[in-house]
């Protein structure tokens, strides 16, 4: 398991091995030891989640879940291609606001931690997209909360995404005050 760090502390792109033979391949995703091992506080997950998006560009995002049932996630794109992205919205980080993006497909294999205190979203680069997560806290609807796409300055490679109703109505980043506070 390689784990290489983003532009934003915290954030990791993890890229798990891949055995193959004329069969195929095969690849752990998740090792919690592995992960230790490698510098990354491993956390412990109780859900996964798995969505599917039948069109190209659609945009699932910027979403968190707010304490008491903050989670940290864990994505990857098991069958397509998406532009994963992640912004610190941690109140006194000197990276509050910014954001970084990861392509990742069924292809390069490779997944996105993304922690707590940051906003999260993908958009599909291609249809008939999958993409699962692990989660470190179980989904509360009081505690769900989304920060309108295009309002922090995200080059998503398009201009006209396919939103739920949810994602149209996100308040904009600029109105957004985030629960969570740097601790560094």
């Amino acid at each position: 398991m390689q784990i290489e760090p983003t532009s934003l502390p915290g954030v990791m792109v993890i890229t798990p091995r891949r055995f193959g033979d004329a069969r195929g391949w095969f690849s752990e995703t998740w090792n919690k030891a592995a992960a230790q091992r490698a510098g990354l506080d491993a956390p412990d997950f109780v859900q996964d989640n798995h969505s599917f998006s039948a069109t190209r560009h659609t945009l699932r995002g910027l979403h968190y879940q707010r304490p008491p049932h903050a989670q940290d996630k864990l994505v990857r794109c098991s069958r397509g291609a998406v532009l994963d992205v992640a912004v610190d919205i941690r109140k006194g980080s000197p990276h509050f606001g910014r954001w970084v993006g990861i392509e990742l497909s069924a292809e390069n294999g490779q997944q996105l931690y993304v922690p707590k205190g940051f906003l999260h979203g993908f958009l599909t680069l291609t249809r008939d997209c999958e993409v699962q997560y692990k989660c470190t806290d179980y989904y509360a609807p009081e505690c769900d909360g989304s920060v309108r796409w295009n309002s922090l300055g995200i080059d998503w490679g398009t201009d006209a995404p396919i939103l739920s109703d949810k994602d149209i109505q996100a308040i904009a980043f600029a109105d957004f005050e985030t629960p969570f506070v740097h601790e560094g």
